[in-house]
C-alpha cells in the first residue's frame, strides 16, 4: 500500500487506517509519503503539476514489488491517477477520496478578480512593487494560495487548473471511490461523473463525513483498501 496525502497535509493523515490494516493482515506492508513541499519533504526544484509529482515519486514504486494499491486523498489522488496511467504494471488498484478529478459542475473555471489581474499586469511591467503585489495576493488569493510560498505557489496555480478526463479514460485498474457526503471541497457529483469515465469503479458514499476521509472515516477507508488487497 502506498498512500499520498492532500494539499497542505502530511503522511500522518493515514496513520489510523494503514496501521490497522498492517496489524490485521500481518504481511501487508504500507508506506505513506510526505509529498514534495509538505511535511518533511523539500519542495520540488521547479514548478510542476500532478504529472511532475508522479515522476518524482516514480522511484518509490520501482522499489515496491510486485504491485501496489495506491491510496490518494485530494491532491494526492491526482498524483495517484498520473502514476496509474504511467505505470500500469506497478499499480494493482486505486483507492481515491475527495480527489478533484474534474471541475465542479456548480463552479466553472473563474478568472481572477479584475483588480488582481490589473495589479499582476502592472507588476509584470515593473510598475507595481513586490510588496504591493503580495498584498494583492493576500487579499484575492485562496487560503491555500496565501499560505503557499516560493515554488509551491506556482505548483498550486498549475494543479488547480488541471483536470483528468483523459487519464480517467486510460485507467484499466479497479478503482474504489470513497467520498464524504458532506464534502464541500469536492462534492459527490464529481465522484459520480468520474466513476462513469472509469473502466471499473465502485463508489462508496459516507454519511456525515466531509472532505477529510482519511482522518474523519479511517475505518471506512481501511475497508475499501482491504477490498482491493483481497483480490490481488
Amino acid at each position: 500500500m502506498l498512500a499520498l496525502h492532500g494539499w497542505g497535509r502530511s503522511h500522518t493523515d493515514f496513520d489510523t487506517a494503514l496501521t490497522g490494516l498492517v496489524e490485521s493482515r500481518g504481511t501487508a506492508g504500507a508506506i505513506a509519503l510526505d509529498l514534495p513541499g509538505f511535511g518533511a519533504s523539500p519542495a520540488p526544484e521547479a514548478p510542476c503539476g500532478a504529472a511532475g509529482y508522479a515522476e518524482i515519486i516514480r522511484p518509490v514504486l520501482d522499489e515496491c514489488s510486485p504491485r501496489v494499491v495506491l491510496i490518494g486523498h485530494s491532491f494526492g489522488g491526482r498524483v495517484a491517477v498520473e502514476l496509474a496511467t504511467r505505470l500500469p504494471d506497478a499499480v494493482a488498484a486505486l483507492v481515491l477520496c475527495g480527489v478533484p478529478l474534474l471541475r465542479r459542475a456548480d463552479r466553472p473555471a473563474a478568472r481572477p478578480a479584475l483588480r488582481y489581474r490589473l495589479a499582476r499586469n502592472l507588476h509584470r511591467r515593473g510598475l507595481l512593487g513586490d510588496d504591493a503585489m503580495e498584498r494583492m495576493r493576500q487579499r484575492f488569493g485562496s487560503a491555500d494560495y496565501r499560505s503557499a510560498t516560493g515554488v509551491m505557489r506556482e505548483v498550486l496555480v498549475t494543479v488547480v487548473n488541471e483536470t483528468y478526463e483523459a487519464q480517467l479514460g486510460e485507467i484499466s485498474q479497479p478503482v474504489e471511490l470513497v467520498w464524504g457526503r458532506r464534502d464541500d471541497e469536492v462534492p459527490i457529483e464529481v465522484a459520480e461523473r468520474a466513476a462513469k469515465m472509469l473502466a471499473a469503479a465502485r463508489l462508496t458514499v459516507l454519511d456525515g463525513v466531509g472532505h477529510f476521509v482519511p482522518t474523519e472515516a479511517a475505518p471506512s477507508l481501511a475497508d475499501a483498501i482491504s477490498r482491493r488487497l483481497d483480490v490481488l
